[in-house]
């Protein structure tokens, strides 16, 4: 049987039934992308160890099929997850020989560098997005006081909304699809969370609840839901207009988590308001800023000497 043949029987049949509409697309994506063009016409039983430790150079050489430029050590250990996944559940259905997959040599890893913004940066980004009259803004100085995941701010609805308690409840994301924005479940059970969030922060949901219209998106666009990759944009647009150098808009869960160490605020609690699944995920992410802290607090110790 062809690579190709059992690759859409498995997404179909074993795949879309058993997980979210996402990841079912996504591994659709990465079997059309990145695994059927280079072994898709390849009997299953023909391929060696070798055939998948070739595939895996070619993707790490030139795996854009596009642009025919490298992908990324983290893209390709996905690539091959989902390669591993198809064929292992091949082998138990009685349609190859050997499983093999497992002995593919993976490339390393590289762990992203935390880019947070200075607190200089952040109050640039904060006055620049209370005053300005796009009140969609007001959602990034939300991200910086609470945290909150891009898919996370733009899926909160007002009923998600506390204003008398000051919390957030956190029970889906979102991503784009052709038809619009998409609701969805949280990808792990811990990132379902009621966080609380600073008193300061009611005067911008009401000033956002005042401009919302009918719409029931806490970040809304005249009257209409903001998409994911739209308001990502929107954040470049603002960078660039204040001069502040690029970086992602998840960089604003990391300056939170950054100044919320700064602050004092214990790793344990850090964890649960940001989602993570324990509290080891937030001391390998921030151990940075937890030992910029503890230089800072040691100063402090030092003064009194």
């Amino acid at each position: 049987m062809k690579l190709s043949d059992w690759l859409c029987d498995w997404l179909e049949n074993y795949v879309k039934p058993a997980n979210k509409t996402r990841t079912y697309k996504r591994y659709c994506e990465i079997s059309r992308l990145h695994i059927a063009p280079y072994i898709g016409d390849l009997d299953m039983d023909d391929l060696t160890l070798s055939v998948l430790q070739r595939m895996v150079a070619t993707l790490l050489k030139s795996g854009n099929l596009r642009t025919k430029q490298p992908l990324s050590s983290n893209s390709v250990n996905c690539v091959i997850s989902v390669l591993q996944n198809a064929l292992r559940s091949a082998h138990q259905a009685g349609l190859t020989q050997h499983f093999i997959a497992d002995k593919i040599r993976r490339p390393r890893t590289v762990e992203k560098r935390i880019q947070c913004m200075s607190l200089k940066e952040q109050l640039l980004i904060e006055k620049f997005c209370l005053f300005n009259r796009k009140t969609k803004f007001l959602g990034f100085v939300i991200c910086l006081y609470t945290g909150l995941r891009v898919g996370e701010i733009l899926a909160l609805r007002w009923d998600d909304v506390d204003l008398k308690a000051c919390t957030l409840s956190v029970n889906k994301t979102c991503y784009d699809t052709k038809d619009g924005l998409c609701l969805c479940e949280p990808k792990t059970l811990s990132s379902k969370r009621t966080i609380p969030f600073p008193k300061q922060l009611k005067s911008v949901f009401k000033q956002l609840q005042k401009h919302c219209g009918d719409c029931q998106h806490v970040i809304s666009h005249n009257g209409r839901p903001v998409g994911v990759r739209s308001y990502q944009r929107s954040f470049e647009l603002i960078l660039k207009n204040l001069g502040i150098p690029h970086r992602g808009v998840h960089s604003l869960r990391h300056t939170f988590a950054t100044r919320a160490i700064e602050c004092g605020m214990d790793i344990k609690t850090l964890s649960e308001i940001l989602g993570h699944k324990n509290a080891a995920i937030t001391l390998n992410r921030y151990a940075h800023s937890l030992m910029q802290h503890k230089i800072e607090m040691m100063n402090r110790l030092g003064r009194l000497l």
